[in-house]
């Protein structure tokens, strides 16, 4: 089940907001949450629901060990117990089958196993661990209540696909939290807007990559043929609409995770802040996916030495940062190369051209950003090396594949329009032209009727233009489901 499925839409959630209504103790609130938290991640798989409880479990006796012990040798210990179960099942079930298959183009090792990857697990691991390290730092006490552990590790609003919140984010929310109407109705228009950006832009976006680019669901002959066979233009429409998809579906889940969460009187951290809005790849870091690069950042790169140790140590450390970073997102080489490309990108603009970026006009910026931001989605996508190499020579139409033809001539002029209202919908645009409304309703009666008006009937609009495009759709995952 995922948040633009119609079966969600109109039964699950509405059923789970109904039933959360109508409970009056925020101890049954919490069982409802619970409850419908876990029917929606077994959803999924209902043998995985078992390896979430009872990494859960194990976790919530580690921390209670890490909080009631007194020598700091003992709390390291059973931080390193609980760590070593996390990181252990997530390795088995993630990384196994790649560790083996490597192993058997290397050396002919004899047995890859084929592991079904429980959904979520990346997530829902890190912040286990994340508790867990909280808890030994002393900055959040041990969650004496199992089940309101459990409750914030599988809240289906963030369970899934992050953004990845911390306990010490909604440690207070899980016992003490008050309805607000303003949180409603925010919460409501920031489910909507991302419902709408998945819904309208984000799947669209997809297809179009896969039109103008190659589809990931075909084998990698098939992938290998299809890239040889098409003009540069459609390549480069391909990592443009991809771009886009990837930042419109990850950032939708986020926006209806966060108003999910606003609804029911949660509040996530944000995990995006429009980041191909950059003005260097530093500073595109700092704006995507948040809640991942804060974690690192915190829990692996600060404890490694951070940048106090000197330039070797700093550029050891960013090394081993992004390597994991590209690992996270995947078993396979071309995310590790995913991740060192960023970090080659990062160490020449801390070390060698520290003002390089800034000094760079405005428009050529953003041309430098994107241009390396594109060619890293690019890597992102190509899971085999051949394809990613053919990829790059059919842009500048090295493969002796030309430069247009008239199907994509044709495809491009039919999508000229929604491929600009695609981009402004990764901008603050229409942002901005909300709190230019909002403040401009504070001036004038007029102008605040009609705000509110718009308040009202834009998620209703929303939704049904959302629901009027997913009718008849197939299933539509969201792409960090397999992350």
């Amino acid at each position: 089940m995922v948040f633009s499925s119609l079966l969600f839409l109109y039964l699950f959630f509405p059923l789970n907001m109904l039933c959360y209504r109508f409970t009056t103790s925020l101890k049954a609130k919490n069982w409802v949450m619970l409850v419908f938290s876990l029917i929606f991640y077994a959803w999924a798989g209902p043998l995985h629901v078992l390896l979430l409880v009872g990494m859960a479990y194990a976790d919530y006796h580690a921390a209670l060990h890490i909080g009631s012990a007194k020598r700091k040798s003992e709390r390291k210990s059973w931080l390193f117990r609980g760590c070593a179960i996390n990181l252990g099942l997530l390795c088995i079930f993630k990384y196994l089958g790649f560790l083996c298959q490597n192993l058997h183009n290397w050396w002919g090792f004899p047995w890859v196993p084929n592991i079904a990857l429980p959904i979520g697990i990346s997530f829902y691991t890190f912040q286990l661990i994340s508790y867990m390290v909280d808890v030994y730092r002393r900055d959040v006490a041990p969650q004496k209540s199992f089940s309101m552990l459990l409750l914030y590790i599988s809240l289906f609003h963030q369970c899934i696909a992050g953004p990845i919140v911390r306990y010490e984010t909604v440690e207070e929310e899980l016992t003490e939290r008050r309805f607000q109407r303003h949180d409603m109705a925010g919460g409501i228009r920031r489910f909507t807007m991302g419902l709408a950006k998945k819904a309208i832009f984000a799947n669209s976006c997809g297809a179009l990559a896969d039109q103008f680019l190659v589809s990931t669901e075909i084998d990698t002959a098939q992938q290998l043929a299809v890239v040889m066979s098409k003009p540069a233009l459609s390549i480069w429409l391909g990592v443009a609409f991809y771009t886009m998809q990837i930042y419109l579906d990850f950032s939708a889940y986020s926006d209806m995770a966060i108003g999910m969460g606003k609804m029911v009187g949660f509040h996530y951290d944000e995990n995006f802040n429009y980041p191909y809005c950059a003005r260097s790849i530093r500073d595109f870091w700092r704006r995507w996916h948040i809640s991942l690069s804060s974690f690192f950042r915190d829990y692996v790169y600060i404890p490694l030495g951070g940048s106090r140790k000197g330039t070797l140590i700093t550029i050891r450390n960013l090394f081993i940062i992004w390597a994991l970073t590209g690992l996270w997102h995947g078993a396979s080489w071309n995310y590790v190369l995913w991740g060192l490309f960023y970090f080659v990108f990062l160490v020449t603009e801390r070390y060698l051209f520290p003002k390089f970026p800034e000094k760079l006009p405005h428009w050529l910026n953003r041309i430098y950003v994107m241009g390396v931001v594109g060619f890293g989605w690019l890597l992102f996508r190509c899971e085999d090396l051949s394809v990613l190499v053919a990829a790059v020579k059919g842009l500048f139409a090295l493969n002796g594949n030309g430069l247009l033809n008239s199907e994509t001539w044709l495809t491009f002029k039919s999508n000229f329009f929604f491929l600009i209202a695609a981009g402004v919908a990764c901008t603050p645009w229409f942002m901005n032209k909300g709190v230019q409304l909002s403040l401009a309703a504070e001036r004038k009666k007029s102008v605040m009727r009609f705000y509110q008006l718009v308040q009202i009937v834009g998620p209703i609009l929303l939704m049904l233009l959302s629901t009027a495009v997913l009718v008849g759709d197939s299933y539509n995952p969201f792409l960090y489901f397999r992350f």
